[in-house]
């Protein structure tokens, strides 16, 4: 349990990473915030590729393919929190069978 804890708050980390830095480009480059916005959304994509090499799991393809659904959930909540955006029920519903993948792929069972 506590492995799936720590994969968990790792996949946290990076969405906010990853999220957080493509939002501060898009805010440096399309809304004229300039290039130090630009510049700390880079840092921070480039961090998220970091903290992803800490997941327990050792096969890369797995991380980055459960990481996908943490990445779009991620994306729609960041989207209500920062910007305001209301998602509808098929977001919703998109979201959870994302998340529900991501279970599948990382913490399911194995032999």
């Amino acid at each position: 349990m506590r492995m799936i804890l720590r994969s968990v708050l790792l996949f946290v980390l990076a969405a906010l990473a990853e999220i957080g830095g493509a939002w501060l480009v898009w805010q440096g480059f399309r809304e004229h915030r300039g290039l130090l916005w630009i510049a700390a959304g880079v840092l921070a994509l480039g961090a998220y590729g970091f903290v992803a090499t800490f997941q327990p799991d050792p096969h890369f393809g797995r991380i980055l393919a459960a990481y996908g659904g943490v990445f779009v959930a991620g994306s729609l909540a960041w989207g209500v929190l920062v910007d305001g955006f209301r998602p509808d029920r098929w977001d919703y519903v998109g979201a959870v069978v994302c998340l529900v993948g991501v279970g599948l792929i990382m913490y399911a069972p194995r032999g």
